[in-house]
């Protein structure tokens, strides 16, 4: 049997947060879901779950949905996004060898 997860407050604010920007994004380019659901490659029920902010709902279904009804993630455009990205990936650059890489595993009994 599936344990079921519990999510902290914050999770469950913003997940209901992108639900709805996707469900006004939606509403704002006239489709229905039945039509972003066929866009993104997923059940009218699963869009409905993106929309209602179920945290259950796979990270990139709710990116698709979101990118495309034109909610932004991040970053209103791709250039400044990927600045974003660069800037992460250099401030990680920085941690030490033993921060960015986890220790292999040793499972030779």
């Amino acid at each position: 049997m599936k344990r079921p997860r519990t999510y902290s407050p914050l999770t469950l604010e913003a997940a209901k947060l992108l639900g709805a920007n996707v469900r006004l994004g939606r509403r704002g380019r006239r489709l229905t879901v039945a039509d972003l659901a066929e866009r993104v490659g997923v059940s009218e029920a699963t869009m409905l779950k993106v929309e209602h902010g179920d945290p259950g709902v796979r990270l990139g279904i709710a990116f698709e949905a979101a990118a495309i009804v034109g909610v932004p993630l991040f970053a209103e455009d791709r250039s400044r996004l990927a600045l974003e990205a660069a800037r992460v990936e250099d401030r990680l650059a920085v941690l030490p060898q033993r921060v960015r890489q986890p220790p292999e595993a040793d499972d030779d009994f």
